[in-house]
């Protein structure tokens, strides 16, 4: 679709499991746009409709898989960001297409999206990016951020810069403050955690260069995702025989179990050469119940299913900081796994042990003590965690938290990089 030029600045958020857009006029406030209905941050999800050639987008793709539609779900799309497997194509309804053009597709759907709200197509965006698309590899990070930003420029933005994702989320913090406070921003979403330490307030919103007030920034690539796939294989997978020991007492290649936990790998399970590899693990098997279940998830396509339920689960969990179940009565009737508050904790503590340090970092490489610091502003889906927000205020006694929003905070707060 077509749309004339707009004056003004998008903001992408394109995150590993939702995205979000904001727009800004010239010298204007940023404001989200609505994506689906109301909502302003939408799932990254592309689901291929096979049944009707139709591609579908967002909570749609995800209703549109989990009602059982013939197609392909894609997830977790800036996992791939930085890696070969970006430049690999997959068969959709009958085409080959590289995961690169299937990023495009859904940025250029972000793109459309907005423009129909605001009625024009601004032709600068602001991409969010983490601190470390991948961790201690700067040519595989450079290359990460320059597949987002050819995409960007593939479907119609000729002006393209990149801030730093908790540098967007302080930048709209600082709207709402009263006074200059020093803020350690922690922006966990679904694919990376990331830090900075930064000096905020009304006076020095004001300044053209802010360069002088970031005092440090720390990235680790853990995150919501990472927390799936450890609850995964330790509540789910063994009904599928993880850490399941055949009768030569040899335990049956975790390989499967592992790529079928995480978002972004599942997909490539569902080919022959993968379905035939786990098939042959049957003789592995003391217990054939648990490998019929495990073909029977790979034959029905049930991955992301499983893990959508784990991540509805983990959501529950950190609500009522109790118990609660991961459904899998698609898999085998009445059968379903249980899943604790202390069993969360206990299962996440080392990743949440290694996001809180590299929390601890920034702070160190900031020069600052913990009586400097006038509070921690939250944003990203994953900070809602509660075992997450019990370290960190265990790590940073007496800092208060302050939950900013979740899911826009980095959206809002591109545009002002451009200021």
């Amino acid at each position: 679709m077509k749309f004339p030029p707009l004056p003004g600045t998008l903001g992408i958020d394109f995150g590993t499991s939702n995205s979000a857009v904001s727009f800004a006029a010239p010298g204007g406030e940023s404001r989200l746009i609505p994506l689906e209905g109301d909502a302003t941050s939408m799932p990254t999800a592309v689901f291929f409709n096979a049944e009707d050639r139709y591609t579908h987008f967002g909570r749609d793709a995800v209703a549109q898989y989990l009602t059982g539609t013939e197609g392909r779900l894609l997830r977790s799309l800036k996992s791939l960001l930085g890696s070969p497997l970006l430049l690999e194509s997959t068969v959709v309804n009958h085409q080959q297409v590289s995961f690169q053009q299937i990023v495009e597709i859904y940025l250029n759907e972000l793109r459309e999206r907005a423009a129909v709200v605001i009625g024009g197509a601004p032709r600068r965006v602001v991409m969010g990016r983490p601190v470390h698309f991948v961790d201690d590899d700067p040519v595989r990070d450079a290359m990460a951020q320059r597949s987002l930003h050819d995409a960007a420029l593939a479907v119609g933005f000729d002006d393209v810069t990149f801030q730093l994702e908790p540098i967007a989320a302080a930048l709209d913090h600082e709207r709402r403050l009263t006074r200059e406070n020093v803020v350690l921003v922690v922006d966990l979403g679904g694919g990376t955690s990331d830090f900075t330490v930064v000096r905020l307030g009304p006076q020095r919103m004001q300044q053209a260069d802010r360069s002088a007030d970031v005092l440090a920034t720390t990235g680790v690539h853990i995150g919501g995702t990472d927390f799936d796939q450890r609850l995964s294989l330790s509540q789910v997978m063994p009904k599928l025989g993880f850490r399941h020991h055949g009768s030569d007492g040899r335990e049956v290649p975790s390989r499967v179990f592992i790529d079928l936990s995480t978002w972004h790998l599942i997909q490539w399970l569902y080919l022959p050469r993968a379905m035939a590899q786990a098939q042959a693990l049957r003789v592995n098997y003391a217990d054939v119940k648990l490998h019929e279940r495990l073909m029977r998830v790979l034959e029905q396509r049930d991955g992301h299913r499983i893990a959508h339920e784990v991540e509805d689960a983990k959501i529950r969990c950190s609500q009522r900081d109790g118990d609660t179940l991961i459904d899998l009565d698609f898999v085998a009737t009445d059968l379903w796994a249980p899943l604790g508050a202390d069993d969360m904790a206990e299962q996440l503590q080392p990743l949440l042990a290694r996001t809180v340090q590299c929390a601890r970092e920034c702070v160190q490489l900031a020069g600052l003590g913990d009586g400097t610091l006038d509070a921690i502003y939250l944003t990203g889906g994953s900070s809602a965690l509660a075992p997450l927000q019990r370290a960190l205020r265990a790590e940073f006694g007496g800092v208060p938290l302050v939950e900013g929003d979740l899911f826009g905070g980095v959206a809002s707060g591109l545009v002002y990089s451009r200021a």
